[in-house]
C-alpha cells in the first residue's frame, strides 16, 4: 500500500512523510524531490525556465511514474499536485493507495510560508505578510474542491511533525 500525503504547500508534507515512513518502516518518496533528480533541476529552476505549464505535464508524468515504480511507499506531492492533469483521478483510482490531506489554516500557512518564500516559485514575489494571506486564501478556495476529496483529513495545527505522523499510523491502522 502507498499512502500518499496532500496539501497546501507549507503544511508539512515532506517532514510528515518522512517521520511517518521511520514509524510505518516504509520507504519515503517527496514528488518534488523526484521530479528534481529526473529533470536534474530545482522546482524553482523549471518554473523560471519553463513555466508552469510544462511543469505540470511533468509532474503529471511522475507522479505516473512514480506511482507505477514504488509500492509500500509514503509519497509526498506538491502542494498543486492533485489539482491538475487528472492527478487527483489517479490518485483516488489507485486500489492500494489511501490519500490523506494534510489540513492546516490560513493563519498557520502564511506564518510558515513568509519565512521561507524565496524558496516558494508561486509565491517568491510576494513582499508583504498581507499579500501572501490573500494569495494563500484564493489558493485555498480553489484548490479545497480537491484537497477534500482524500480519503483521510488530518488537521495539522498545534501538533508536531511526530503528533502528525502518529495521527496518521493510527487512523490508517
Amino acid at each position: 500500500m502507498n499512502i500518499i500525503l496532500l496539501g497546501y504547500m507549507g503544511c508539512g508534507k515532506s517532514s510528515i512523510g518522512k517521520d511517518l515512513a521511520s514509524k510505518l518502516e516504509m520507504e519515503c518518496l517527496d514528488l518534488d524531490d523526484y521530479i528534481e533528480s529526473q529533470e536534474k533541476k530545482s522546482v524553482n529552476q523549471i518554473f523560471k525556465d519553463k513555466g508552469e505549464i510544462y511543469f505540470r505535464k511533468k509532474e503529471n508524468q511522475y507522479l505516473k511514474e512514480a506511482l507505477e515504480r514504488y509500492t509500500n511507499t509514503i509519497i509526498s506531492l506538491g502542494g498543486g499536485t492533485p489539482c491538475f492533469a487528472g492527478n487527483l483521478e489517479i490518485i483516488k483510482n489507485m486500489e492500494n493507495a489511501k490519500s490523506v490531506y494534510l489540513k492546516t489554516s490560513l493563519q498557520e500557512l502564511v506564518n510558515r510560508l513568509f519565512l521561507e518564500k524565496e524558496k516558494r516559485p508561486l509565491i517568491s514575489h510576494i513582499s508583504s505578510k498581507d499579500d501572501l494571506k490573500d494569495f494563500i486564501r484564493k489558493h485555498l478556495f480553489e484548490r479545497s474542491f480537491y484537497y477534500n476529496q482524500a480519503k483521510y483529513i488530518i488537521s495539522t495545527d498545534d501538533k508536531t511533525v511526530a503528533e502528525i505522523a502518529t495521527e496518521i499510523k493510527n487512523t490508517l491502522l
